[in-house]
């Protein structure tokens, strides 16, 4: 199965690091012309830009907070002005902000997590989707988790609840799209080798994570994009609404 992307424009959230960065070059590979979107980490988001040029493949860093309409608005015109299409969107941005109990957690932190996790999605999307329509084309990509089938390890009840949201608003956006040439799937990362896990859980909670992987061991971000690629290809056009679960077996559906 050889999956390419030549003539195509992805753009995906959060693509500084991690999973996004890991999609961004393996879409880069394939042919297609990938925006890596960032908000804060400017050097790291330059580095994929920069192994995604190795590839061969036409790629731009845009600097967008994706929780903000005003900043989503110039994201996605900053897209068309330099490709004048977008394909695929990659709604990857977010993170767990802090580890915290419900009955510690501010209604800052919370809105903080619901937006970055949440909210990111509904922007993006929103924007998109008329881009879409036009082209009677496109693959919308959500990232969802794990959590949000298991609610989570402890301190991750707000971000369990928002990639709960994720996953369900993703069946609803594939029902409205079907129609259209749209299609709209989710992704669920279980215990993946990331930053996140470097800043979120300690050794003992990710020996402790390990041992409950029948895999045994932690998942690659590399192995998140060639989902992702897998689900934005001609090979899945009749899937729609679907959450791909791949975390090594720690949660079978």
């Amino acid at each position: 199965m050889n999956v390419r992307f030549d003539g195509k424009t992805v753009l995906i959230t959060g693509a500084s690091t991690g999973i996004g960065r890991a999609t961004a070059i393996e879409f880069a590979d394939s042919g297609a012309s990938v925006v890596v979107n960032y908000n804060a980490s400017q050097a790291e988001a330059e580095k994929t830009v920069e192994l995604c040029g190795a590839k061969g493949a036409p790629t731009i860093a845009v600097k967008a907070d994706v929780t903000k309409e005003a900043e989503v608005t110039q994201l996605v015109k900053t897209t068309m002005d330099k490709f004048g299409r977008i394909d695929i969107l990659v709604n990857n941005a977010g993170t767990l902000v802090e580890r915290k109990k419900i009955e510690e957690t501010s209604e800052e932190l919370w809105d903080k997590v619901m937006a970055v996790n949440l909210k990111s999605v509904f922007l993006v999307t929103q924007q998109v989707i008329p881009i879409m329509k036009k082209q009677n084309y496109g693959r919308i990509l959500n990232m969802t988790s794990v959590a949000a089938r298991n609610g989570g390890g402890l301190g991750a009840g707000h971000y369990s609840a928002a990639k709960a949201g994720v996953l369900t608003l993703t069946k609803n956006l594939a029902k409205e799209l079907a129609q259209t040439g749209i299609t709209v799937n989710a992704i669920s990362p279980g215990i993946i080798s990331t930053l996140y896990h470097d800043k979120y859980s300690t050794p003992e909670m990710r020996e402790n994570f390990k041992k409950m992987i029948p895999l045994g061991r932690e998942g690659k971000p590399e192995e998140i994009a060639y989902a992702v690629l897998f689900l934005a290809s001609d090979f899945a056009e009749y899937i729609i609404g679907e959450t791909m679960e791949i975390n090594g077996g720690i949660w079978m559906d």
